[in-house]
């Protein structure tokens, strides 16, 4: 009883730490990066910033209000009786100015629109870096998938050649195989047993690896998304969804997809407008500038004098053209309109990569699911011919040459069926994030995403 008592108490108070590890799907995954990630509050900020600086645009085209005051101590002098200089020993002068200047041209409009757009391509930026680090996080998701199949295939294997070098241990003791025959099948059991720590090792990195990608604290562990499953079981549906309904090839779809959806090519899209509108806020430097002054003043002496004017009030209104600076406007307009032409470059080799990167993806997914049968029959035959190999060898049909063989076939075909099924699934996010479509397909399982911009 006592040992009984004993042996429940431990079993208790390990529980709690036995059941700390919390287990993540990749959507929950997703859910913590979208929470946790730094580059993704980086580009929030980025957003912040560009909404700011549109209120710096709106400032300007409001008149400026300041006060300003002054106090002035004269020196004493010693004057004749026939002197008839007035100064009073201290005065006091304060007053409030308005101020406005503008350009004929409307610059100030022209930097508010400029500011305007620049906020939607900071969304389109925002959405971008979000979209490419759901996809890392689903990257490093399969990653560890691949490295915990690799340990369990790996430990499999060291239990398949632990009883085939303990039949040839039995085999030998009896006299039917030679002593050779039992060293090849321990140094078979030795590489296995190697491989396994260099499995256990990989799993370990690729825990810390997810972990540091999606901001994951203390142990945890992950099983294989339900959609995942899916997704591998219907071969080919995302490509169907994308390209249904388009009237072209799937490939010439995809692309029109890619360019309607990617947020880079927005992106780009938005900084060949404010490039084009830079021309002409720049432009704007050749227009006069108007400035509006109103200011009331007022002025007092001690000891006081009847002559000075204590208390003013008046308007300036002002015209500023400058004839010459140089050749500075010129070179100003000529650099703008360079930034317009490497905009226009810029989103036209970025459409090109697009268009690369969609026929990738899509080859991608069209090459692994078409071997993934084959692999799994290859898996389904090597398992049957290794299970009928060890028979053999018990029997005395089979050499361990035979064994190690089939063991080996089974193994890789293992080990490439495993990796060729997440890569699939993880191809299907590869066409989704390169046709733009990856972070509305994730947004819309989770729900709407409050506004990133922070208050």
């Amino acid at each position: 009883m006592k040992k009984a008592a004993l042996f429940l108490f431990c079993f208790l108070a390990l529980m709690p730490h036995a059941a700390s590890a919390v287990e993540y799907a990749l959507d929950d995954l997703y859910r913590l990066a979208l929470e946790r990630s730094e580059a993704i509050k980086i580009a929030e900020e980025d957003t912040y910033i560009s909404m700011r600086e549109k209120d710096r645009a709106t400032a300007a085209l409001f008149p400026k209000l300041s006060a300003f005051g002054s106090h002035t101590k004269y020196s004493e002098e010693k004057r004749g009786a026939d002197s008839f200089i007035i100064q009073p020993e201290n005065s006091t002068s304060w007053g409030l100015r308005l101020d406005q200047s503008l350009s004929t041209s409307g610059r100030e409009l022209t930097a508010l629109k400029i500011a305007k757009e620049s906020i939607v391509k900071s969304g389109f930026d925002y959405d971008s870096v979000r979209e490419e680090y759901l996809l890392t996080v689903a990257s490093d998701y399969y990653g560890l998938l691949k490295a915990k199949k690799a340990f369990e295939i790996s430990n499999a294997n060291v239990q398949r050649l632990t009883k085939h070098r303990d039949a040839a241990q039995v085999r030998l003791k009896v006299g039917e195989i030679t002593k050779t025959v039992l060293l090849r099948a321990e140094a078979e059991l030795a590489g296995a047993q190697s491989d396994l720590i260099r499995a256990e090792n990989s799993l370990k990195l690729a825990k810390v690896v997810l972990a540091r990608t999606a901001g994951i604290e203390g142990d945890y562990d992950v099983k294989e998304s339900a959609v995942s499953g899916r997704q591998s079981a219907e071969k080919n549906a995302e490509v169907n969804e994308l390209a249904a309904g388009c009237g072209l090839t799937t490939i010439d779809c995809l692309r029109q997809t890619a360019l309607s959806e990617r947020h880079e090519l927005k992106s780009a899209e938005s900084g060949k407008e404010i490039a084009q509108k830079e021309i002409r806020y720049t432009k704007g430097l050749y227009w006069p500038s108007l400035s509006v002054e109103g200011v009331y003043a007022r002025r007092e002496d001690s000891p006081a004098s009847f002559f000075a004017n204590k208390e003013s009030i008046y308007g300036a209104l002002r015209l500023d053209y400058p004839f010459f600076e140089g050749g500075l406007r010129k070179a100003e307009v000529r650099q703008s309109e360079a930034r317009f032409r490497q905009a226009e470059h810029r989103l036209n080799d970025l459409k090109d990569s697009v268009y690369v990167e969609v026929e990738n993806a899509y080859l991608n997914l069209i090459t692994v699911s078409g071997v993934i049968e084959k692999l799994r029959a290859e898996t389904e035959y090597a398992g049957d011919n290794y299970n009928a190999v060890t028979k053999q060898f018990q029997y005395g049909l089979a050499d361990s040459i035979d064994v190690i063989d089939a063991n080996t076939l089974l193994v890789t075909s293992e080990r490439e069926l495993a990796n060729a099924e997440f890569d699939y699934q993880f191809a299907v996010l590869q066409l989704r994030r390169a046709t733009g479509t990856l972070l509305k397909t994730i947004v819309g399982r989770q729900g709407p995403v409050s506004n990133p911009a922070p208050q």
